[in-house]
């Protein structure tokens, strides 16, 4: 019986020490199994919007000019013909109105560029709300963060290179900001923009944006993969359900495959039918003007606003130097806010003296201070977020642009007091609702009358592992009769708690 080539090659390859090392790996992968969960639609959308950055980003490198050099143009955009614009204007507006394609490249190089850090965030709010940061992922939290920040500064670097209106105005913004910092301000701008604004600033932020950050996302997400492969993912609270578990290779890999497949075409498809940074409006940078009713995309946006929080003439003297708190104060208040979030898991394991490895997610209302923590977070985000808007909702809404200001202003500072309270208050409402089930069990609606004539509801019991699942993870009560009877406690997260491994009920059968 005859071989085809590729029969040949294959048995060829596989004697090979590489070949043999690939075929170990690729049984690995089958034996292991991972439980498939909705949340999965966050990392595949990740790893989609990277590769379709990296695709648009490689081809469009061959057309734009990374130059602040002045040009006269003459492309097909009547309204500028003659006037002096920047080689990276020009450049991207012949890659947008004159290359075949190239338009479609450029929008979807963007709308994968705002979706990114979007599928990101909403990776580290699911591994915040449901623990898996805790041991022995600290690692993976780490680098899922630091690649969060890596996103940031991958946008912020692409969004100044069209070298239009609305790139020179958030420039204008950063320069000022480094300008305001004590003591290494002025050198701080001058190596950002060699020099007066806006200097070189272009030259300097292309190497940035197509080297240093995306060899940054390269090395964090092959740690992430590694990390991931070294250890099992963190399961849900899916007890009695080991059914479910898919291998990894082929099934978990062809959902995937499919899933990733579709994210990449949405973004297709937006970058073909939804208009963003259409800069032929803009019109070019110019140092002397300012675009009226700006915004920065979505993900800067909160430092945006947190600028616009700060009253205004806030200065004083001091060791022979103007201070500005009006700058100071937000870059503070952002720089802790973004710290705080990348060492979270070693204050709260600190704080708990939970050292012990963890291998099963918990559900956010079982631990009601973490949740509150999270809630109030989110809302100190969305009040800075929001207040990047002041000047667009006081327009829109015919409202005074010192009132939205005073709106935002207080809602930075009691929001999240009350986002926290709030929430920490239902999930013991909810940890109350849960336990009472536990105890009566499920309302089935039956009414029947007792001997002695008094009607009570039929209750359906809990099944045991159904039990596990309601009264938590890490509760040991939860898998044994009868069932818990004891009071939510408000100290879930922060007080003590269990040291002891999560527990799977299907391995206590």
């Amino acid at each position: 019986m005859s071989h085809s080539i590729t029969d040949r090659i294959s048995a060829r390859f596989a004697e090979t020490r590489a070949g043999r090392r690939a075929t170990a790996f690729s049984a690995g992968l089958r034996r292991r199994r991972v439980q498939p969960h909705w949340t999965d639609i966050f990392g595949i959308t990740t790893v989609a919007s990277l590769a379709v950055l990296f695709l648009t980003g490689i081809l469009l490198m061959f057309v734009y000019v990374p130059s602040s050099d002045q040009v006269v143009y003459d492309g097909p955009w009547l309204p500028l013909v003659g006037q002096h614009v920047s080689k990276a204007y020009a450049s991207t507006m012949r890659i947008s109105l004159e290359v075949r394609g190239g338009l479609l490249l450029r929008q979807a190089h963007h709308w994968a560029a705002l979706l990114l850090p979007a599928s990101v965030i909403m990776q580290l709010l699911t591994a915040f709300f449901t623990g898996a940061f805790r041991r022995p992922r600290r690692a993976s939290w780490v680098l899922l963060y630091l690649l969060f920040l890596a996103v940031l500064a991958g946008g912020w670097s692409g969004y100044a290179l069209p070298d239009d209106l609305l790139a020179g105005t958030g420039l204008r913004i950063a320069q000022g900001v480094a300008l305001s910092i004590p003591f290494v301000g002025t050198q701080l701008a001058n190596l950002l923009f060699g020099g007066g604004f806006p200097g070189q600033i272009i030259e300097h932020l292309y190497p940035l944006h197509v080297a240093l950050v995306p060899l940054a996302l390269v090395v964090l997400v092959a740690l992430l993969a590694r990390a991931g492969l070294r250890r099992p993912a963190p399961r849900f609270a899916r007890p009695g359900r080991s059914n479910d578990d898919v291998p990894v290779w082929p099934t978990a890999a062809v959902r995937a495959s499919g899933l990733f497949s579709v994210v990449i075409g949405v973004i297709a498809a937006m970058g073909a039918l939804v208009t963003i940074a259409p800069i032929w409006v803009f019109g070019p940078s110019s140092p002397g003007d300012a675009s009226a009713g700006s915004q920065p995309d979505w993900y800067t946006g909160f430092l945006d606003g947190a600028l616009r929080l700060i009253p205004p003439g806030w200065e004083f003297e001091w060791l022979g130097r103007t201070w500005s708190p009006a700058l100071l104060v937000p870059l503070a208040a952002t720089g802790v806010f973004l710290l705080a979030g990348l060492v979270y898991p070693f204050i709260a394991e600190r704080l708990t003296g939970d050292r012990a490895p963890h291998h099963l997610r918990e559900r956010p209302r079982n631990n009601a201070v973490r949740t509150g923590v999270g809630a109030a977070a989110i809302t100190f985000y969305a009040a800075l977020w929001g207040a990047g808007s002041a000047d667009i909702m006081a327009t829109h809404f015919m409202l005074s642009i010192e009132g939205v200001v005073h709106f935002f202003q207080t809602l930075v500072l009691l929001g999240p007091v009350a986002a926290f309270e709030l929430t920490r208050r239902v999930c013991l409402g909810l940890q109350r609702k849960d336990r009472e089930i536990l105890v009566h069990g499920f309302e089935t609606g039956r009414i029947v009358r007792m001997p002695g004539g008094r009607f009570v509801e039929v209750h359906q019991e809990v099944p045991v592992y159904e039990r596990w699942r309601y009264a938590g993870a890490d509760s040991a009560e939860a898998s044994v009769a009868p069932a818990v009877t004891s009071a939510p406690d408000a100290r879930s997260s922060l007080a003590q708690r269990p040291a002891t491994a999560d527990r799977d009920p299907q391995s206590q059968k």
